[in-house]
């Protein structure tokens, strides 16, 4: 569903649940999971989304938990805002909406220099710290979000059903680089897991307007229980690629990476354990080709990630160049693993 179609005749009965009949409507980015509009009401300025059915109701209230608590550790986070009638969420012709206080802020596609990368660091590891005292049994549970295994299993079975898919001779050499990739990678420590965010890529991290001060983390429906170097790994993924993960020729920077690890270690010191940041350059490697089998898969399943018409003549296409981004930044991390890993023990063993 586009903005287009979301009418404001639509919208009305949703506004007037929060106390803002009659206002000013206007879509927000561009996103491919949730419908985003910016209202402009008498009462000030606040974002409503209409949540993707992939997501239940009940997440609302795992949002609400989270934020509360950020809040109350002192760190800016958009809370959600009740109706009239006190509820977190309106329910409306089969979907659900909700509203959230508006943060004046930038969004960023990628970092484009270190003074960023350690923003980013140091806000996530805020966020960690403040929810490491939270005790909370999630409504939306996400299990097997990073169980690389399964998503492998997916890719084996995308090449065997689809045998017969238009670009199969141009996808599948890529899948055997990728199953290749993925049998070298070593076992991660064994460590707990804790409270996350659960996608901290840079398009999560809202920063200050001038791009210079990270503000807060955004987009909390991924919320979850989570190891954390599979986290950071995550973080690392998409801040270290400088190239963004649309260009085939990405590379991992470690130059971005050195910020990035220095501001999160800042913050964190005491708090990540020895076996977790031992692990942080093999997860992101981890992370880098688990994305690629996912890419990969839906190369030719073409059924989840949405794909830009502009540049791309298919979902396909699309998805084929950010299977081979992510493989290249993984190569690119690959060849550099001894400077990463002194970097990492740098951060936080001094």
């Amino acid at each position: 569903m586009t903005p287009a179609a979301a009418p404001a005749a639509r919208l009305e009965p949703v506004l007037a649940a929060y106390g803002a009949a009659g206002s000013p409507v206007t879509p927000l980015g561009a996103g491919l999971i949730n419908q985003t509009f910016v209202v402009d009401a008498a009462q000030g300025r606040f974002v409503l989304q209409r949540l993707h059915p992939v997501f239940p109701a009940g997440i609302n209230a795992d949002i609400d938990v989270v934020t509360c608590h950020l809040a109350g550790h002192g760190l800016v986070t958009p809370r959600l805002l009740r109706t009239v009638t006190g509820a977190l969420w309106v329910e409306q012709d089969g979907a659900v909406w909700r509203a959230l206080t508006w943060i004046d802020g930038l969004a960023l596609d990628r970092l484009e220099h270190p003074g960023q990368a350690r923003e980013a660091g140091l806000a996530l590891a805020r966020f960690h710290r403040a929810v490491a005292d939270l005790q909370h049994r999630f409504h939306s549970q996400r299990p097997g979000v990073h169980d690389t295994a399964r998503h492998l299993a997916n890719l084996r079975d995308a090449l065997l059903r689809h045998a017969g898919h238009r670009r199969f001779d141009a996808v599948a050499p890529l899948a055997e680089r990728i199953l290749a990739a993925a049998a070298r990678l070593p076992v991660l420590e064994p460590v707990p897991e804790r409270i996350v965010h659960g996608d901290p890529k840079v398009g999560n991290i809202l920063f200050s307007r001038d791009g210079q001060r990270a503000i807060c983390l955004v987009d909390l429906d991924t919320l979850a229980h989570m190891q954390l170097p599979l986290e950071l790994g995550d973080a690392f993924r998409s801040w270290c690629n400088p190239a963004g993960e649309d260009q085939s020729r990405a590379t991992f920077s470690l130059e971005l990476f050195r910020a990035a690890v220095g501001g999160y270690a800042e913050v964190a010191a005491g708090f990540i354990s020895a076996a977790e940041w031992r692990s942080l350059v093999s997860a992101t490697h981890r992370i880098y080709v688990e994305l690629a089998a996912r890419f990969c898969a839906d190369a030719l399943q073409e059924s989840y990630f949405g794909w830009d018409s502009r540049r791309f003549s298919s979902a396909s296409e699309h998805n084929q160049r950010r299977a081979e981004s992510q493989m290249a930044a993984a190569g690119s991390l690959e060849a550099q693993t001894a400077a990463a890993e002194a970097v990492v023990r740098q951060a936080f063993a001094g």
